[in-house]
């Protein structure tokens, strides 16, 4: 009897789903988004402008520059920051060597002197400047009511062969295509499972 209360217990449980399933699972609904300004600076308008690339070639949804037409609005903050990293080092070696002698004098006799003096050095330094980016975004889909149905944060340095910013960008879509993949298997009607 008591296990087959938990057995109920269990199937109410995996019956609803999690706030984040739920939100997940309203992306399936979406088809139209609008990619609206993204705070930031100036470097916000390029990332927008490699996110709506971005977000077009995946064509998960079709990409509207008509707000009243949209289903769901992309909204955030983005910023592509430029600055130098500087790497400084300084290695130096050095020895002195000094011997003196000497010896007295009287009034008729000579004197003698012997100095010696040794002395080695070698210092080298190094600076090397390099001149980097830095690119990040946060950014969700809120839908016409408000609510938001999906977010995420993506920061990159760029990689081998992209620039930080297009990097960010695709580093979104990818989430969004990998999020929007998880609500299909989401939304799947799964066997049930035969009690033993």
């Amino acid at each position: 009897m008591i296990k087959l209360v938990a057995l109920a217990i269990a199937a109410c449980l995996q019956a609803q789903p999690s706030p984040e399933q739920s939100a997940l699972v309203q992306l399936l609904s979406l088809r139209r988004i609008y990619v609206d300004r993204l705070s930031g600076g100036e470097t916000a308008v390029q990332i927008r402008d490699m996110i709506l690339s971005s977000l077009h070639s995946a064509r998960l949804f079709t990409i509207t520059e008509n707000p009243e037409r949209a289903d769901a609005y992309l909204r955030g903050a983005a910023e592509d920051l430029v600055f130098t990293d500087t790497y400084s080092s300084s290695e130096s070696l050095s020895a002195r060597g000094s011997v003196g002698g000497g010896s007295g004098a009287s009034r008729d006799s000579t004197s003698r002197r012997n100095y010696a003096s040794v002395g080695v050095g070698q210092s080298e330094s190094s600076r090397i400047a390099e001149r980097r980016h830095e690119a990040s975004a946060a950014v969700r889909l809120v839908n016409k009511d408000g609510d938001v149905v999906w977010a995420t944060t993506q920061e990159s340095m760029g990689g081998k062969f992209r620039g930080a910013s297009a990097d960010v960008a695709d580093k979104i879509t990818r989430q969004l295509i990998s999020d929007y993949e998880r609500a299909r298997k989401l939304r799947q009607p799964q066997a049930p499972s035969t009690p033993q």
